[in-house]
């Protein structure tokens, strides 16, 4: 069922397309497999949201349909072989709009990877400008909680493969992020990875090795400022700071916080 007052189609599958803002990224095989079975069974129990778009062809006007919400569910009905699925149709958005209620309704569904969630965050601010406080509020988390996935983004991508895929849990990685020296923290999580070290002996060195408060105070609030890792570097009155990124799209991003929209 729809919400109260929203009419419910049935369209065509092959008139549907997945929405280029979907901010999950693993669709599990096996799960969907197992949904299919589920929809041949007993159909489609909740509708998928659509917007409806419409493109200019040389044959006149097409019309398409664009999944805001459901897009598992439009996997699983095509496993399934069902030519029509219900949907619901939202007016038309912008891709902006459409951005917005996907990344929110698939936050608010909870069964994101932490990685996942983390970019979906990281997207609202970057497309939307929105704070963290305001992100929170659209996705019934406390503040501090978004900051702390948020910040899973300066870890490696070798580190995020790792908690994306359950390697590694969230827990771990967070204490991976205390570690400021890159290579002393990849050297911890390859000891994670083989059960090497215990979160608990981690946790212990980790604290061994946090020397100087002030500036891990300030890392920390540079990395919240940025969404990049930093480390501060200190010898006397003289010192440098190091901003680290792992790809092209995560320089841009730094550049953006750093710099604000230029013409």
């Amino acid at each position: 069922q729809g919400k109260r007052g929203e009419a419910v189609f049935h369209i065509e599958i092959d008139k549907i397309c997945p929405n280029p803002y979907q901010p999950r990224r693993n669709f599990d095989e096996e799960s969907l497999k197992e949904l299919a079975h589920s929809i041949q069974e007993y159909g489609i129990i909740q509708p998928l949201v659509v917007s409806r778009i419409q493109k200019e062809s040389a044959s006149g006007t097409d019309v398409e349909y664009q999944v805001i919400a459901g897009e598992r569910r439009l996997r699983a009905a095509k496993i399934a072989g069902l030519p029509r699925v219900p949907v619901v149709v939202r007016k038309e958005e912008t891709p902006k709009g459409n951005l917005e209620v996907a990344l929110v309704e698939n936050l608010q569904r909870s069964d994101l990877n932490p990685i996942e969630t983390a970019r979906a965050y990281s997207q609202l601010q970057d497309e939307f400008a929105l704070t963290q406080r305001e992100i929170a509020q659209r996705v019934g988390k406390s503040r501090e909680a978004v900051a702390n996935t948020l910040r899973l983004l300066n870890l490696s991508s070798e580190i995020q493969d790792s908690i994306a895929s359950g390697k590694i849990g969230e827990s771990q990685a967070r204490v991976l992020l205390a570690i400021k020296d890159l290579d002393k923290q990849k050297a911890a999580f390859e000891q994670l990875l083989k059960g090497g070290m215990s979160v608990r002996t981690l946790k212990e060195k980790v604290r061994g090795s946090q020397s100087d408060p002030e500036k891990s105070f300030y890392e920390k609030q540079l990395e919240e400022k940025i969404g990049a890792p930093v480390q501060i570097s200190r010898r006397g009155d003289k010192g440098k700071v190091v901003i680290r990124f792992f790809s092209e799209d995560e320089m841009d991003g730094v550049f953006k916080r750093l710099l604000g929209d230029i013409e």
